[in-house]
C-alpha cells in the first residue's frame, strides 16, 4: 500500500518510519524549504493550491493525511476528489478556528473556560462583558507554541494587543489558573463495513517552558477520576462526531478538580512521541493504519514514559545515554525555538525514567549529570 503524506517535518518523518515497519511506503508534498523525510519516500515540493502538482502527487496513492494542522483545507477538499483523504476536510477546518474548535467541543460534552470572538474592534465591548479578566487574546488562526497570543489584563489591553497581532481574527479566552496540563491521544478507525474502532492512550502530564513543550510524563496520575471519564467520553464524541479517521490529541488544563479543553490538534502530536518505545503501537503506527482503513493495534503502556524535547542546540554528537533511552533526532538544521529532536525514557517506575531521561538530557547538552534540563 501507498500513503500520501501533506507535510514532510518531524512528523512526516516518523509517519513514514512507521508505516515502512508495517509494509507501506511513502510520498511526501510539501511546500519548499527544509524537510526531515530525506531518504524515506519520493518528495514533492511546491504551491499546495497547484491542481496538477496535486493531481501528480495522488496518482497511485491509496489515501492521504496530513502531519500539520495548517495545512490549506482547500488542498485536502481537492485532493478528496482524487483519493482518500483521512482525517478530512471537517477535522482541519474546525481545528483552524479556536472559535469553531470551542464551540464544537461545548457540543461534545467538554469543560471549556468563557470564550468570545474578537474579528474586529466593535467586538471589545461586548468580548469583555462576557469574559473576566485577566484573560488570553488568541489569533483564531495560525499560532503555535505559545505564538499569536497576548495576556489581558485590563479592558484597555485589548485594543493594543489586538493590534499587535495583526487586527486579524481573534478569540478572547478567560485566564485559566491551572494545577498542570495534560493531553489526551485518541484514534479513530472505520473498516471496509463502515465499523468504528477507537482507542486511547494513557493522559500524558505536560511541561512547557517559554510556550514550547518541554517533558511529558505518560500515565498522568492523581487525575481525577469523574474528570478524566468526562474528558474520554469527549474525546469519543469529538472523534465521531468529526467522522475523524487517524490520531486526534486533545490538550486540557487541570483546574481545581476539572479538565478544561484548551485546543485540539487533528494529527499525531509531540506529547506522544513517547508511545514509540512506550506503547504497545505508537501513534504513528495507528496513524497510519487509520488512514489505510487497516486494524488498530492496542495502545497499552509498556511502563512509565518521560519524554524530553530537545530545543534550539545541536546535541552532543556522541554522548553517552542509559541504556533505557532512545534518542530521535530530525535532521534538522538549528535555531532558537526550533524542535531538533527527542528522548525517551521508558521504565517501571516514574522516578526511574525521569532520572534516566535527565542524565540523558544534561549529556546531549554537555552537562553534568547532576545539571537540571
Amino acid at each position: 500500500m501507498k500513503l500520501g503524506i501533506l507535510g514532510a517535518g518531524q512528523l512526516g518523518r516518523m509517519l513514514a518510519q512507521a508505516a515502512a515497519q508495517i509494509g507501506v511506503e511513502c510520498r511526501f508534498l510539501a511546500p519548499p524549504g527544509e524537510t526531515c523525510v530525506q531518504g524515506l519516500g519520493e518528495l514533492l515540493q511546491g504551491d499546495l493550491s497547484d491542481d496538477l502538482l496535486l493531481t501528480r502527487f495522488a496518482q497511485g496513492l491509496d489515501a492521504v493525511t496530513y502531519e500539520w494542522e495548517n495545512v490549506p483545507a482547500a488542498a485536502v477538499e481537492r485532493l478528496s476528489r482524487l483519493v482518500p483523504v483521512r482525517p478530512g476536510a471537517r477535522s482541519l477546518r474546525c481545528a483552524q478556528d479556536r472559535v469553531h474548535e470551542k464551540q464544537f467541543f461545548r457540543g461534545c460534552g467538554l469543560a471549556v473556560q468563557a470564550f468570545a470572538p474578537v474579528d474586529a474592534p466593535r467586538d471589545f465591548v461586548p468580548a469583555l462583558a462576557g469574559v473576566p479578566l485577566p484573560a488570553m487574546l488568541k489569533t483564531r488562526r495560525m499560532g503555535y507554541d505559545g505564538k499569536g497570543q497576548a495576556r489581558i489584563d485590563k479592558p484597555d489591553d485589548l485594543p493594543a494587543a489586538f493590534e499587535r497581532l495583526g487586527s486579524v481574527p481573534c478569540i478572547l479566552e478567560a485566564f485559566v489558573s491551572f494545577e498542570s496540563e495534560i493531553s489526551l491521544l485518541g484514534v479513530r478507525a472505520v473498516n471496509a463495513e463502515g465499523r468504528e474502532e477507537m482507542r486511547l492512550w494513557s493522559p500524558c502530564r505536560n511541561e512547557h517552558r517559554r510556550g514550547i513543550l518541554d517533558r511529558t510524563v505518560s500515565p498522568a496520575v492523581d487525575l481525577p477520576e469523574e474528570s478524566l471519564a468526562r474528558a474520554c467520553a469527549g474525546m469519543a464524541a469529538t472523534l465521531s462526531g468529526l467522522d475523524h479517521e487517524g490520531v486526534l490529541c486533545i490538550e486540557f488544563f487541570v483546574s481545581r478538580g476539572r479538565l478544561i479543553a484548551n485546543e485540539m490538534a487533528p494529527r499525531v502530536h509531540n506529547s506522544g512521541h513517547w508511545t514509540i518505545e512506550g506503547s504497545q503501537t505508537s501513534q504513528f503506527e495507528n496513524h497510519v493504519r487509520a488512514a489505510l482503513r487497516m486494524p488498530l493495534g492496542p495502545t497499552e503502556s509498556s511502563g512509565v514514559s518521560v519524554l524530553r524535547n530537545l530545543v534550539g542546540d545541536v546535541p552532543v554528537p556522541d554522548a553517552t545515554l542509559p541504556a533505557s533511552v532512545r534518542l530521535h533526532l530530525y535532521g534538522k538544521s538549528p535555531k532558537v525555538g526550533r524542535k531538533l529532536g527527542h528522548l525517551t525514557a521508558v521504565a517501571q517506575r516514574e522516578s526511574d525514567a525521569m532520572s534516566a531521561a535527565q542524565a540523558a538530557f544534561a549529556a546531549l547538552n554537555g552537562q553534568p549529570a547532576s545539571a537540571r534540563g
